[in-house]
């Protein structure tokens, strides 16, 4: 059983959901996210059900040099699983969307995970074992109109996830795609999907999914989806579809009822 674990975006949601399975089987934490009173709350939580060693490191990953400043404080600590968690999306049109905000997304959904995927796996593969779970989405299996930018960030993180997995698997390490389908956490508000087509008729819970995924990293399998019918038509019939057809659909998946 691997001991201590890297869980970011922790404070809420998926994340929180793996540090509480983390724990429950004996394993240490760093847990990190922005909210410092949520994952003070979530170490008082862990420490006194498992007795294990909790470290909290409030960081805004997506700001800039906000992963070098976790791993910073992180210092010498063996980390043998890191789990990839922190992101977020955002409704609308990408040319009526802030781009500020869109520059944002990229930044926490890509560049952080990269860096701590490239310093956290250089010291795993130095000592010949280890653990990454990058969450990616279905959305990173397909073109997002509306999301344009978020599924293109989840795009990258299953192309580099599985780059990387290669990549390393022969130094004792391996990489794992989570991509889930819709889960019920703060995701849809925070990203104003409220309405649509997408969210409409409510998904998994996030210890289900935190559950699955980190099942699937302890096995060592490289791209999971949590739901069986969504995998099969993202892995066998989407792709036999004409891509407009495609785009059309998921376009109408998210467009607003009115």
């Amino acid at each position: 059983m691997p001991n201590l674990a890297l869980i970011t975006g922790a404070s809420s949601g998926i994340g929180m959901e793996f540090a509480r399975y983390h724990a429950s089987k004996g394993g240490d934490l760093i847990i990190t996210a922005r909210s410092a009173d949520k994952l003070a709350a979530l170490k008082a939580e862990l420490e006194q059900a498992h007795a294990v060693s909790v470290q909290v490191i409030p960081v805004d990953l997506g700001a800039d040099g906000g992963a070098q400043a976790l791993l910073s404080q992180i210092g010498d600590a063996t980390v043998d699983v890191l789990i990839n968690n922190a992101g977020f999306g955002g409704h609308g049109m990408h040319i009526e969307r802030d781009l500020a905000a869109e520059h944002a997304m990229i930044d926490l959904n890509v560049k952080a995970l990269m860096t701590l995927s490239h310093a956290i796996g250089s010291g795993m593969a130095a000592r010949g074992k280890g653990r990454i779970l990058n969450v990616g989405s279905t959305a990173g299996m397909i073109p997002g109109p509306l999301q344009a930018v978020y599924f293109a960030t989840k795009a990258f993180v299953r192309s580099y996830s599985l780059a990387l997995a290669e990549e390393l698997r022969r130094k004792g390490v391996t990489v794992t795609v989570l991509a889930p389908g819709y889960v019920e956490t703060g995701f849809a508000d925070a990203a104003d999907l409220g309405g649509t087509g997408l969210v409409s008729g409510g998904g998994a819970s996030a210890a289900e999914v935190a559950k699955f995924g980190y099942d699937a990293m302890l096995a060592g399998k490289l791209h999971v989806i949590n739901e069986p019918k969504l995998s099969f038509a993202l892995n066998w019939v989407l792709p036999q579809l004409p891509l407009r057809a495609v785009m059309s659909n998921v376009r109408k998946m998210q467009e607003k009822r009115t």
